[in-house]
C-alpha cells in the first residue's frame, strides 16, 4: 500500500493518520517521544504492509510482472493500488479525497518541527501536484514512477513501469477490487485490537 491507502486505513484518529503517513519516512522503532497514537499509526502501517505482502491476491498479482519488472512488483503494485483507490474513492470512503489530502497536509504542517525532512519534502510534493486526487490520473502515476526510478541508486526499470501497469490494468483492477475490502476489514480489526 502507498500513502493514500495508509491514510485511509489509519481510521478517523488524526494522530494515527499522521503515523500512517510518517511510517514510510522513518526507519526503525517509533520514537518514544512521539504521541501514543502516532506510534500506533506507524505500527499499524507496518502491519498493513505485512498483511498486504502475504495476501494471496497480492502474491498472485506479482506474477503478472515479467522480468525486469518482477523484482519491483511490490513497488509497482503499491503505486497502482493508490491509483485504483483514487479512481474509485467514493466506493471506499464517504469523505472527499481532497479533504483527506488537506487534512494530511495540515497534520504535517502542525507537526513539522519534529517530522523527518523527507516527509516535509513529500508534503511539498503533495501540495504542488494536488495529491492525493491526482493519483487517479495515469500521467501522475508515470510521473511518480519516474521520480522513484531516479531516487533508486542502481539501474532500474521503474521509469518504464507505467506501460506494464496499463497493459495489465484489467487484471490489477480486479485484484484490487477483491483485495482492498479485505484489507479494510483487517485494518479495522488491527485498530480495534490496538485500542483494546
Amino acid at each position: 500500500m502507498n500513502h493514500l491507502a495508509h491514510v485511509l486505513l489509519a481510521g478517523p484518529d488524526e494522530d494515527t493518520q499522521l503515523g500512517g503517513l510518517l511510517a514510510d519516512f522513518w526507519r526503525g522503532a517509533p520514537d518514544p517521544a512521539w504521541r501514543e497514537r502516532v506510534r500506533a499509526g506507524v505500527a499499524l502501517h507496518r502491519k498493513i504492509d505485512s498483511y498486504t505482502d502475504g495476501h494471496p491476491v497480492v502474491v498472485r498479482l506479482r506474477d503478472v510482472f515479467e522480468p525486469p519488472f518482477r523484482r519491483y512488483a511490490g513497488v509497482l503494485l503499491d503505486i497502482y493500488f493508490d491509483h485504483a483507490l483514487a479512481r474509485r474513492w467514493s466506493a471506499y470512503s464517504n469523505e472527499p479525497v481532497d479533504a483527506v489530502s488537506d487534512r494530511a497536509l495540515r497534520l504535517v504542517d502542525e507537526n513539522r518541527n519534529w517530522l523527518p525532512p523527507d516527509l516535509l519534502r513529500f508534503a511539498g510534493y503533495m501540495r504542488a501536484n494536488h495529491l492525493f486526487a491526482a493519483y487517479a490520473r495515469r500521467d501522475m502515476i508515470e510521473h511518480v514512477l519516474n521520480g522513484m526510478s531516479r531516487r533508486v541508486t542502481r539501474a532500474n526499470p521503474l521509469g518504464e513501469g507505467g506501460g506494464v501497469l496499463w497493459e495489465n490494468a484489467e487484471v490489477l483492477d480486479a485484484g484490487f477490487a477483491e483485495f482492498f475490502p479485505q484489507l479494510q476489514a483487517e485494518a479495522a480489526r488491527l485498530r480495534a485490537v490496538a485500542m483494546a
